[in-house]
């Protein structure tokens, strides 16, 4: 039941709805191009080329495993800089009842417990065991999601699951493979298995600046006005039970092709929100 956790806010009020502990796992089964936080995508090989260059001394190779000093360490994130991985050396492979036991602490001042990544849902069985204890305890369980793995065939994990923050990266499936080298066909059916649940609390798009010069959904990054419409006519009857969240896209902390990337602008927001507004969705939020 251990899972590799990369990091764990204990009072936030951007992962989910009132004030909740969010706990970010290592590890994802698509690589985004435009990941803010690319450096939870992979597990570390153990290559040790941040060993050496640690200005605070917290690093060290013991065979082909980096291990990390939490004590020593000043957070200035050259190893994540430096590594060629896409990895972080900052983790910890915690069991269940250990990240329960930090998150007990919080439970005066929050609402609920959300995980996130990398992606949540690798580890289902490590789910499983947290939220049952989370909601023993009366907090509310969200995971946030690409998706990419299949909800119903957990359904322990989703009998203890409030509900679910889904990200759909793009509709068009050569569009999803190129921006994320993964397919979106899981992502599909997760989204009406979520939304005839009961379980989706919002879907996420990550909303880019500018369009391909040919105009075809297969030269574009993202296809914005395609997720919009597509899940509109997907999920029809459930538009008014969720959030359709319009990310604006920022370049930081984002590594190769896009992270020279510019954010659309407030107009070009504001018309994905029209759009959106045209196809029946009623809570729509711009961030």
């Amino acid at each position: 039941m251990r899972a590799a956790i990369n990091k764990m806010i204990p009072l936030s009020v951007v992962d989910g709805p009132g004030c909740r502990t969010a706990v970010f796992v290592q590890g994802c089964n698509i690589a985004c191009a435009y990941c803010h936080n690319p450096e939870t995508q992979r597990l570390c090989t153990g290559c040790g080329v941040c060993v050496s260059q640690c200005p605070a001394g917290a690093l060290s190779l013991s065979g082909k495993q980096v291990i990390w000093d939490e004590t020593v360490c000043t957070q200035c994130d050259h190893c994540i800089q430096v590594c060629p991985n896409y990895a972080s050396p900052k983790v910890l492979y915690m069991e269940a009842a250990d990240v329960w036991e930090k998150i007990s602490k919080n439970i005066p001042f929050i609402q609920g417990i959300t995980v996130s990544g990398g992606e949540c849902s690798l580890y289902p069985e490590f789910l499983t065991e947290l939220f049952t204890l989370a909601g023993n305890a009366g907090l509310s369980c969200f995971l946030d999601s690409n998706g990419c793995v299949d909800f119903t065939k957990h359904p322990q994990l989703m009998a203890v699951t409030d509900k679910v923050m889904l990200d759909v990266k793009a509709w068009d499936s050569n569009v999803f493979h190129r921006l994320t080298g993964g397919d979106n066909r899981i992502v599909k059916k997760n989204l009406n298995y979520l939304a005839q649940a009961g379980k989706l609390y919002e879907v996420r798009l990550v909303c880019l600046d500018g369009e391909s010069s040919s105009g075809l959904a297969e030269d574009k990054d993202v296809d914005m006005e395609e997720v919009i419409r597509g899940v509109a006519a997907e999920v029809t009857p459930y538009l008014e039970d969720f959030k359709l969240k319009l990310i604006t896209f920022r370049n930081y902390g984002v590594r190769g092709k896009m992270e020279h990337g510019k954010s659309p602008t407030q107009d070009q927001m504001e018309k994905l929100k029209e759009l959106a507004v045209q196809c029946g969705f009623k809570e729509i939020q711009i961030v």
